[in-house]
């Protein structure tokens, strides 16, 4: 009777240690949540971030912390991610740049594929080329017969070297057989700033940086590169209109969580994540202010649309051995 006892006693005690993850995970969250930002405050995904946060307090309960660390591309935050217990509470919400870490950064400490997982795409916005007015260029056509006849001599304005802006400019280059001068600005204000004053030919920027200055009349757009025009910019081509079949450029945001978080705790965070982007204040803000399109992808939909990024634009930093700022 004593064996059988104690036989049951530890049959118990083996049931009720393989309960506690399961009841730990139904559990989630207990505590404040970081939402891990791997740029300064003030960009666009840091807006992004800030946007969801009093949707994502409302849907689960707990205060949610926007953590800026920035750094070295996006990568000291990203890293801080992947480094994180895989236990709920941090997560990361990151930008287009994050496609070209591993790339650009091949020395990195950790695996953008195997040290996170892809939660949801949030959505994005094209790229936009743009310049000042009294500058000759109206068309994309414009720019590569200029750069033909004067190699080296149009230039370009971006937010840094990697940045999605740049490479897309170097895939125009390879797809136009032609040379642009990049110029690497460490910020889209700087880079506004000189376009408008003149100071350089071109700039590439998102829809969500350029529009502001396009709308006002002091920078004029020459093309767009998603996939279908904006409504606020219904009278620019996209490049795919302009003979350049294929060519997509979209700046985006997607959340991203330390690999091995429980399928569960993805699952609900994912669901407050809906919640908090489909508040029609958000919308709004995101569809005016970010001239964005809304996506909201499941994870396996972001995992796949991550990866095609990875591909496409790694391949660019490659071939044309481009280096960090």
């Amino acid at each position: 009777m004593a064996g059988m006892n104690r036989r049951a006693a530890l049959a118990g005690m083996g049931a009720a240690l393989l309960a506690r993850p399961a009841l730990g995970q139904s559990g989630w969250p207990t505590g404040p949540i970081r939402i891990i930002v791997p740029f300064p405050p003030g960009g666009s995904t840091d807006a992004v971030a800030r946007l969801a946060s009093p949707g994502l307090q409302q849907a689960l309960g707990v205060p949610i912390v926007i953590e800026n660390r920035a750094g070295a591309a996006g990568s000291i935050g990203t890293s801080a991610v992947a480094r994180a217990e895989p236990d709920g509470n941090t997560w990361l919400l990151t930008f287009d740049s994050h496609a070209v870490l591993e790339a650009l950064l091949p020395s990195l400490n950790f695996s953008p594929e195997r040290d996170l997982v892809p939660v949801m795409h949030i959505g994005g916005a094209p790229y936009v080329l743009a310049t000042r007015p009294d500058k000759p260029f109206r068309t994309i056509a414009d720019v590569v017969a200029a750069a033909k006849a004067r190699p080296d001599a149009v230039s370009f304005g971006s937010t840094g070297n990697g940045t999605v802006g740049h490479l897309a400019m170097t895939l125009l280059g390879q797809r136009a057989d032609v040379r642009l001068t990049h110029i690497a600005y460490r910020g889209g204000g700087p880079a506004v700033t000189d376009a408008v004053a003149g100071n350089i030919d071109l700039i590439i920027g998102s829809a969500a940086v350029l529009n502001p200055q396009i709308a006002g009349g002091r920078l004029r757009a020459v093309v767009q590169m998603g996939s279908e025009r904006l409504s606020a910019l219904a009278d620019t081509p996209t490049m795919q209109q302009s003979g350049f079949d294929g060519f997509l450029a979209e700046a985006w945001w997607a959340v991203f969580a330390p690999a091995r978080t429980p399928a569960p705790v993805i699952e609900r965070f994912h669901g407050a994540l809906v919640t908090a982007f489909r508040e029609p204040k958000v919308v709004e803000t995101m569809t005016t202010a970010q001239q964005a399109r809304i996506v909201l992808s499941s994870p396996d939909e972001a995992a796949r649309f991550v990866a095609r990024e990875v591909e496409v634009w790694g391949k660019v930093v490659r071939d044309n051995q481009i280096k960090p700022d």
